[in-house]
């Protein structure tokens, strides 16, 4: 399934991010270099999770598995093209099938393993799959019976399989079969799936010279050939595959898994196998600076460490330069393809980093980066007309060679999701400040609007993080009848700490930040709640002040 235009591939082969290798041909290098190097190892805590004892498979074994596992799923039936659903935790078995599935024709379609039936059977019946691959239970709940319950309702669903099927399927035998499937550097490696907070999941097909474009960002990340890579997020999207998966599979080295995330291990981990980068959601990495133990920690082995999903804090950056000299990066992207990072090497002063990106792409500007030669982003207004001049705000719009060509089977909101000359309308807001860069400005739905002030809600996020008492937070809008909307904050106070509103107004008044974005209302929380990925649900903190306004 070839779904760029004849114009796209030639413009990016021309500019050499493009090539004729598939993913399977990148991995194949570092095989038949380093065939009993380690390659990928489990998380150590794996039996937990699904019964099975951690395991390290060296690439010639890891190998061995892609193409005995692509044999059986051949010999199962499975043709080129067909969509395979897949909802495994991160284990080695998931990491082989995106490469045994492709080598076999096909097309993964990974799904959180927080995922229920409503979302898996949206998923079926939009990509017809013919396979579904999941676990017998995880954390307690059964999800070869929802399987079953799926594959009952869905005729085309012909395969059901379970891990156990899979691991004896990767040491089954090989044969020639393989040699007839022509898998083209075009074809779709994956459909991955947007978040789905308000509405249904759209899928992104992304082709491995989408997926291999985008895998630039390991120059502006400080990745090298042979480092061992820690993916602390679910390998099912854009955060995980695209900043550590795909990097690997292109520069070599070790994969260590890790999700879902246990402190405990994922410590224990960062100790034996000493990572030289990972990616972490803000919300881990503020939770790691503010640990107890955090004395105890030695993340020395990190060269570097980026953040993604969100804005980082400006003082759990600090925190980590100051106690490990460890520089983050600030990553924003999307499953669409999307993505640039904000790195030392282009933003080289700290507090610029936390909020900024590079304007790529902007007339007469250079950046070191590599991937800084291949993206083309502009703001522009509601019109569709550019803004260009510093302090103006405009959505975020994009070209670059990770985008997809279209959405799956939904030509309706592909219209809609391109400008006339081809930019991807990313939906988020952003502003034009100093030193050629552009600063996140908040997601459109998320801005507070108070009596005709724009109240950015990361901005206050971004300084409440720093507060002793706060655990974690999210700030969201409530309606007010005088000024059409007022700032709730939902707040999880750390460890035996006591957390009122006005804790928060002090310490905003401590930082001289503007009255009018105070927040006038304080919701303490266990948790904040967050989407499989990481993403914090603002729409359903909404709708619980809502409710709880409708009741006072």
């Amino acid at each position: 399934m070839i779904l760029a235009s004849g114009a796209t591939i030639a413009q990016y082969m021309a500019s050499g991010v493009y090539s004729d290798l598939t993913l399977m041909d990148h991995l194949a290098v570092h095989v038949e270099k380093n065939p009993d190097k380690i390659c990928i190892a489990d998380p150590p805590n794996r039996r937990q999770l699904d019964g099975i004892d951690p395991e390290r498979l060296s690439y010639g074994k890891f190998q061995s598995a892609i193409d005995a596992t692509a044999c059986g799923l051949v010999n199962l039936g499975l043709e080129k093209d067909d969509v395979v659903m897949v909802q495994l935790p991160n284990t080695w078995e998931l990491a082989m099938l995106y490469f045994a599935i492709s080598k076999a024709g096909g097309i993964i379609s990974p799904a959180p393993v927080l995922w229920r039936e409503a979302e898996l059977k949206y998923i079926a019946d939009l990509t017809e799959a013919k396979f579904f691959i999941t676990l017998d239970t995880f954390n307690k709940f059964n999800h070869l019976k929802m399987g079953k319950n799926l594959s009952d309702n869905h005729p085309h669903l012909i395969h059901l399989l379970n891990l156990e099927d899979i691991r004896r399927m990767s040491r089954g035998p090989t044969d020639t079969s393989l040699e007839q499937i022509q898998v083209d550097a075009n074809d779709i490696f994956t459909i991955c799936w947007t978040s789905g907070t308000e509405a249904n999941p759209k899928g992104c097909p992304l082709s491995h010279n989408n997926w291999a474009g985008m895998a630039a960002v390991q120059d502006a990340a400080g990745m090298k050939a042979c480092d061992v890579m820690l993916t602390a997020g679910p390998l099912v999207n854009m955060a995980s595959v695209g900043t550590v998966f795909i990097p690997w599979t292109v520069l070599g080295g070790t994969l260590i898994l890790h999700h879902p995330f246990d402190p405990d291990a994922f410590m224990h981990q960062i100790m034996t196998e000493k990572p030289n980068y990972t990616l972490l959601v803000p919300a881990l990495a503020n939770m790691l600076a503010k640990h107890p133990s955090v004395d105890k920690f030695d993340l020395s082995s990190f060269r570097t460490i980026t953040l993604g999903s969100a804005p980082p804090s400006l003082w759990t950056m600090q925190e980590f330069k100051k106690r490990w000299d460890i520089d983050i990066g600030n990553i924003w992207g999307q499953n669409e393809g999307t993505g640039f990072i904000s790195s030392i090497k282009d933003v080289p002063d700290m507090k610029t980093r936390a909020t900024c990106f590079p304007h790529y792409g902007k007339k007469g500007v250079k950046w070191k980066s590599l991937i800084s030669q291949h993206i083309i982003v502009k703001l522009v207004d509601p019109m569709d007309r550019q803004v260009t001049k510093i302090g103006e705000v405009g959505e975020l719009v994009y070209k670059g060679p990770g985008v997809i060509a279209e959405y799956y089977k939904a030509p309706d909101i592909t219209k809609k999701s391109f400008t006339q000359d081809g930019f991807f309308r990313t939906g988020d807001i952003f502003k034009i400040v100093e030193n050629n860069c552009i600063c996140f400005y908040e997601r459109a739905k998320d801005i507070i609007i108070r009596g005709g002030y724009n109240i950015s809600s990361q901005e206050i996020e971004n300084h409440l993080m720093a507060h002793p008492k706060i655990q974690d937070l999210a700030v969201v809008s409530m309606p007010d009848e005088k000024l059409g909307e007022k700032m709730c904050v939902y707040a999880v106070p750390a460890p035996d700490k006591q957390l009122d509103l006005d804790d928060l107004t002090c310490f905003l008044e401590e930082k001289k930040v503007a009255r009018y974005k105070h927040p006038e209302r304080l919701e303490i929380v266990d948790a904040i709640p967050r989407n499989p990925v990481g993403k914090v649900l603002k729409k359903k903190l909404r709708q619980n002040i809502l409710s709880k306004l409708a009741m006072e």
